[in-house]
């Protein structure tokens, strides 16, 4: 349907509810000759005359045609100006939305707990929070809708999606207490056994790995884990290490004994991720400040 069309049947609409060229020019905001034209194509359009006088030529009546349509033809207008109406700002107050979230549990303990905050605080009492644990194809569930937004590396796959960078972190090494006779160099680190995390599970090895094997050393990984909780517990009760991110350990400060990395590791950056499909959405723009701005507040690693 044309530009032109959609402004004959808004202008037919007018005609049907007045039954008076006048009085629908006069709604319309156009002259009385403009709508007579615009009256004459719909004629011509349709194949009927639509307005024909009344009886004693005061007024006009509509055509058997003309009165099928008027009900129609206004609901079918007022669909259409509620598909193109300006999006309608997010109310958390009034929201009973459920957002979707993938991220691992080390993502989640950091950022789960102040986004429902921020929610609570922003009365929203009736939003709820699906946290989902990080699956192969976050793209797909991003784009169907299924997750609204991911928190992790940005995959592979990146057409169609935004990501932002949320917060940096760092590496550093964690062992039970009184462990170590001596420092902890890079002849500790390699000598004793390790617990990792591989969250596709039974993997051993992991970029610490790569980084030694560029310095010519290797670790030996004994406990492979799929989720960030366990790690503490293991290394608390045992003799292995684990390098784990810094915000994760400050947490168990009380617990494990914690030493920065004997050997040089990057650090990495957590991602916001999303579908384009929903950036200019006025629901998602507010869970996506909401949650940027829980991760500026995040303690920051020394």
């Amino acid at each position: 349907m044309s530009a032109d069309s959609l402004k004959l049947f808004v202008a037919l609409d007018a005609l049907l509810e007045h039954g008076n060229v006048t009085k629908a020019a006069r709604q319309l905001g156009i002259s009385q000759p403009a709508l007579s034209a615009q009256l004459a194509r719909l004629r011509e359009l349709l194949g009927d005359p639509l307005l024909v006088p009344a009886r004693g030529g005061r007024g006009m009546v509509l055509t058997a045609q003309a009165s099928t349509m008027k009900e129609p033809l206004r609901t079918a207008l007022s669909q259409l100006r509620h598909v193109f109406a300006p999006p309608v700002p997010f109310t958390p107050t009034r929201s009973e939305r459920t957002f979707t979230l993938i991220l691992n549990d080390n993502a989640a303990a950091m950022l789960a707990g102040p986004l429902i905050a921020a929610a609570q605080q922003a009365g929203g009492r009736g939003i709820r929070m699906a946290f989902l644990h990080p699956r192969s194809d976050i793209g797909g569930a991003l784009e169907s809708g299924e997750a609204d937004i991911a928190i992790g590396s940005p995959p592979e796959a990146k057409e169609g999606l935004i990501c932002r960078d949320l917060l940096r972190d760092g590496y550093q090494v964690a062992c039970r207490p009184g462990l170590l006779p001596g420092p902890m160099d890079l002849d500790a680190y390699t000598s004793l056994p390790h617990v990792m995390v591989s969250a596709a599970g039974g993997h051993f090895s992991s970029a610490i790995d790569l980084a030694l094997a560029r310095l010519g050393r290797e670790r030996r990984v004994a406990v492979s884990v799929q989720s960030y909780a366990v790690v503490p517990t293991v290394v608390a009760q045992s003799d292995c290490l684990c390098t784990l991110p810094r915000r994760l350990l400050a947490r168990y400060r009380s617990q494990l004994e914690i030493h920065d990395l004997p050997f040089a590791m990057a650090d990495f950056s957590l991602s916001a991720i999303w579908h384009g499909r929903v950036t200019a959405d006025p629901t998602h723009i507010w869970l996506r400040e909401q949650l940027f701005a829980v991760a500026a507040l995040t303690p920051q690693f020394n």
